[in-house]
């Protein structure tokens, strides 16, 4: 099966350009033994390079090139399969961008190409070829440093667990997580996270529970979640609670019993977010959207949990248009090594900027990762990198410092 990958990457400064002759030489040699053909393409600074062959071969350089240290913040593009080989007369051709004409050199790039059909730009891995040559895209290239350019420091500030939890209050525990703008050292909010009495995830929660029974303990849980909050001293800050969709639309009044307990503990319904994830909203999406406009009305704000992980979340935008929405971790996860997430992301934002709706990066672990979705104009995060969630309490936050 013929494979064809294509990656972009940025020259290390330590490397001298007149050494790439060199390391072109060495890569053809292995690609020609590997049967692995392709062109790389050079700016100057950035290296753009289409390998084609037999998928594991193909698969095997492209990890040797991935931890080669003579380039960074490599990018995949595309991953895709062929039907024939594009460059296929040497295992890698250089071609450096600087030494033609830019009203010629889109031509002499086709003019490399070896199919039995002229190559054209209908091609897709063709039209990424182009959108480099011609630099069309370079505001898209965030050129992040190294994760060991930053350490991350705990700040014992916002620690703090209750030792006195009255074990007969509820079946149930919660862990908090912040969301946090790194940069002006801020906790925007909490999330609670349900929990067994031992700690379990909420599907060990939620599994002891059938039919509507799961809903009426799932609206039930936040009055601890409240009460909890309210005693570790969350002040003015804003708590996130999570809520099965269908839980406000078949537990009777459910909204009414929120917001008895809200004030209940407190707090007031201005400071609290009610996140939900698309799961079951479309099917009875004009009882939710009833529900919400109560919430709404109240002062408590919507956010879409886990986006992008379900089928239905642009549609769910252009319905109910949340206060928030939190970008689903199998998005955020390599971001900054991945073309496609890198593309959806932007798209995320811009369609979010244009609707006034906040967007959190949740389940961020890698300081790559939050590199580049601080470039790309997130400013809101939540994941292991800067605090795991803590049961009964709030943890220590680690703030990120230039090292």
């Amino acid at each position: 099966m013929l494979t064809t990958i294509l990656y972009r990457s940025h020259l290390h400064d330590h490397v001298p350009i007149k050494t790439l002759e060199d390391m072109v030489a060495k890569a053809n040699r292995k690609n020609k033994n590997s049967d692995v053909t392709g062109i790389l393409l050079f700016d100057g600074l950035h290296f753009f390079q289409l390998l084609e062959g037999p998928r594991d071969a193909v698969q095997g350089i492209y990890q040797r090139i991935c931890q080669d240290a003579r380039h960074h913040n490599l990018v995949e593009l595309m991953h895709d399969f062929a039907p024939e080989r594009r460059f296929g007369k040497v295992g890698m051709e250089l071609f450096d961008l600087r030494e033609h004409d830019k009203d010629t050199v889109l031509q002499a790039v086709l003019d490399k190409g070896t199919s039995r059909y002229q190559l054209t730009y209908k091609d897709r891995a063709l039209q990424f070829l182009r959108t480099f040559v011609v630099a069309r895209d370079k505001e898209n290239y965030f050129e992040i440093p190294p994760a060991s350019t930053w350490e991350f420091i705990p700040d014992d500030e916002w620690l703090n667990e209750l030792d006195d939890l009255d074990q007969s209050v509820q079946d149930c525990r919660f862990a908090f997580q912040p969301i946090i703008d790194p940069f002006a050292r801020r906790v925007t909010s909490l999330e609670a996270l349900i929990r067994t009495p031992n700690g379990g995830s909420p599907e060990e929660y939620f599994s002891a529970f059938g039919g509507e029974a799961i809903y009426h303990a799932d609206i039930q849980s936040k009055r601890l979640a409240f009460n909890v909050a309210s005693k570790l001293g969350i002040g003015e800050h804003r708590l996130s609670i999570n809520l099965l969709p269908m839980s406000l639309v078949t537990v009777p009044n459910a909204v009414d019993f929120l917001l008895a307990e809200i004030k209940a503990s407190g707090l007031v319904p201005q400071q609290v977010i009610v996140e939900v994830t698309e799961n079951e909203i479309i099917s009875r999406s004009d009882e939710f959207a009833a529900e919400v406009r109560k919430l709404k009305a109240a002062g408590i704000s919507l956010a879409l949990d886990d986006f992008g992980a379900g089928f239905a979340g642009l549609s769910l935008l252009s319905k109910f248009q949340p206060d928030k929405i939190k970008i689903d971790r199998e998005i955020i996860r390599d971001v900054h090594k991945s073309g496609p997430k890198q593309a959806i992301m932007h798209a995320i934002i811009k369609c979010c900027a244009s609707l006034e709706i906040a967007v959190i990066a949740e389940g961020v672990e890698q300081a790559e990762e939050w590199m580049w979705l601080e470039a790309a104009g997130i400013s809101q995060f939540q994941g292991f990198l800067f605090a795991h969630p803590l049961l009964n309490g709030f943890p220590a936050v680690a703030w990120p410092e230039i090292k």
